[in-house]
């Protein structure tokens, strides 16, 4: 039975979407706008979030499964190096950011290149080898572990985060992906808090 990877690559299309986002309000020169600083700050928190959980919770029983197949484990390796490649590139934009610096979209750009690119190589080479090695119960025991990490808050923020801009069918792939009442707390409560905070706006 195959893995189901409906909100991995949900999460993905969520942070392609800020990246444009950032990158229209450096060109635009509004990035000190509150909400464009809060698109960000809810842009970061959310990377933090799905890599520190990666790190923790997928790359090691991956490797696990992975003897006798070097080439595969090097691919882990690579995973894991690209999430450390990409912490210069976001600090580099946070401090342009606060600095007001006139190089902002240049930082944009490159941070767009690097993890544009990371999770291009995460969805064609990676996860045909998690599919081949972890079962629905190991990606289950994985998807628990970013759970815990988000909390009931974090989840408040990630589920109408994610559904921002999607259209009617992703979102109701997404929803039908999560548990039962996560639809239906969205709509009566996070989804309108998510709007009243209008991150990007400017």
């Amino acid at each position: 039975m195959s893995i189901d990877f409906t909100i991995m690559y949900a999460t993905h299309d969520a942070f392609r979407r800020d990246l444009e986002h950032l990158a229209a309000a450096a060109t635009a020169g509004r990035a000190d706008a509150p909400g464009v600083r809060a698109g960000w700050a809810n842009f970061t928190r959310q990377l933090h979030v799905h890599h520190t959980v990666e790190d923790a919770a997928l790359w090691p029983p991956v490797l696990g499964r992975l003897t006798g197949r070097p080439s595969d484990a090097a691919l882990v390796g690579e995973m894991e190096a690209e999430h450390a490649a990409l912490d210069p590139a976001l600090h580099a934009v946070d401090e342009a950011m606060r600095t007001r610096s006139a190089d902002l979209a240049d930082r944009v750009h490159t941070l767009t290149r690097i993890l544009t690119d990371h999770m291009a190589h995460e969805e064609t080479a990676a996860l045909p080898v998690i599919d081949d090695v972890l079962t629905p119960g190991d990606w289950k025991t994985f998807r628990g572990a970013m759970a815990r990490k988000q909390g009931p808050s974090g989840a408040a923020a990630y589920v109408p985060w994610v559904l921002d801009s999607t259209t009617p069918e992703q979102r109701e792939r997404f929803l039908a992906a999560m548990p039962g009442p996560v639809a239906a707390i969205n709509k009566a409560l996070w989804e309108r808090r998510y709007r009243n905070r209008k991150l990007w706006a400017y």
